[in-house]
């Protein structure tokens, strides 16, 4: 059980939750019009989810890429309950089913701070019912079991391993599931919502974090930042720096990010892709919204953003959903953590719901 919740560890060790009740001030956003079908928003799930592992098979021996891909299936069953616990309700899939016939759009899933590619199974699953393949994987440094110092200094590293997920992908054969290559999607996480503004084009830099952590001492990002050494070489700020984009990529969907700060203003400025942005105001995570979600938004060029922030969102909401026991064995096994299953049942039943119809509109939109 030590390790149900373990990425959330750090986080609270730096920023009680006590200290992030705060006023917030609600912002005007471009909204751009969700697609409308006969159905109504959201797709109809008209297939099962198949789940199988997934291996990246490249020529990178140094990092290895190991995660779980969803994808849609046509298969009558077996159906069974995966990543069920006393804490977390599971997710209903067919393992290693047949893939449904035809070529699939893909979106690869980039997690949290020390996550894992089972964080955000509820989404991934529910998407492969709607005809999208999704495929994530642990980052190696920052998952739950692979924290190696070296490999989370790396940083740069992570929007690398979505093109490598990608480029693996849509090589023909390497799947069980057909791809449409050029219908690839990224959706990230808190840390993966950073990884995913890389790879949109948004570009890190050193010097401005520097300036906004001098005047902002005990910003959370800016300790975890500088207590994974990041870009404090002149070779790894020169990595960190590059242009870690991915022109594949058609839309983004950030899930309440954390970093926008270390991002140069005149890169967010001239992104052209289509992001969907979650800002979760009740802040329990020890991001900040003003600096995070919000910001991002003012700094982002109009005309190609949907920024949504409902008001009960929590930065957890984009976990699977939690057990009526969840919080009280968080709150017995490793206290503080059991924040992670704060209204993690009907109320996160409805965020969920919600994420799913905007991510759904989002990406079919993009895909005109």
């Amino acid at each position: 059980m030590k390790l149900v919740c373990s990425l959330a560890t750090l986080v609270f060790a730096t920023a009680p939750v006590a200290s992030l009740a705060q006023e917030v001030t609600p912002v005007v956003a471009q909204i751009v019009s969700p697609v409308h079908s006969e159905h109504g928003t959201s797709q109809t799930g008209s297939y099962d989810a198949g789940l199988s592992t997934l291996t990246i098979r490249d020529d990178r021996s140094d990092r290895a890429l190991e995660g779980l891909i969803w994808y849609p299936t046509d298969t009558a069953g077996p159906v069974r309950l995966e990543f069920e616990s006393a804490v977390w309700v599971g997710s209903h899939v067919i393992r290693d089913a047949i893939a449904a016939e035809g070529a699939f759009p893909i979106i690869v899933l980039s997690h949290g701070m020390f996550g894992s590619v089972r964080n955000q199974a509820w989404f991934a699953a529910a998407m492969a019912r709607r005809g999208y393949v999704v495929a994530a994987i642990n980052h190696p440094g920052t998952s739950t079991r692979l924290r190696d110092p070296d490999q989370r200094r790396a940083l740069w590293e992570r929007p690398g391993d979505i093109t490598r997920v990608i480029d693996f992908a849509v090589s023909p054969g390497a799947l069980q599931v057909q791809i449409d290559p050029d219908s690839v999607f990224m959706a990230g996480h808190s840390l993966g919502g950073f990884t995913a503004l890389a790879l949109a084009g948004a570009r890190y830099d050193a010097e401005h974090l520097a300036q906004f952590c001098d005047a902002t001492p005990g910003e959370l990002t800016c300790d975890i930042l500088a207590d994974w050494d990041i870009a404090q070489t002149a070779q790894d700020r020169q990595q960190m720096q590059a242009d870690l984009s991915d022109s594949r990529i058609r839309a983004f969907a950030v899930f309440d990010l954390g970093g926008t700060q270390s991002f140069s203003e005149e890169s967010l400025r001239t992104i052209d892709k289509r992001i969907l942005i979650f800002g979760a105001p009740i802040m329990n995570s020890g991001l900040t919204l003003d600096i995070e979600s919000r910001a991002l938004v003012a700094a982002l060029p109009t005309g190609n953003f949907r920024y949504v922030e409902p008001a009960t969102l929590s930065h957890f909401d984009f976990f699977n959903l939690c057990k009526p026991a969840g919080f009280d064995i968080l709150a017995e096994e490793i206290p503080g953590d059991e924040v992670v299953c704060q209204d993690g049942g009907r109320h996160r039943e409805a965020m969920h719901a919600l994420i799913l119809d905007e991510v759904t509109a989002f990406f079919a939109e993009s895909l005109r």
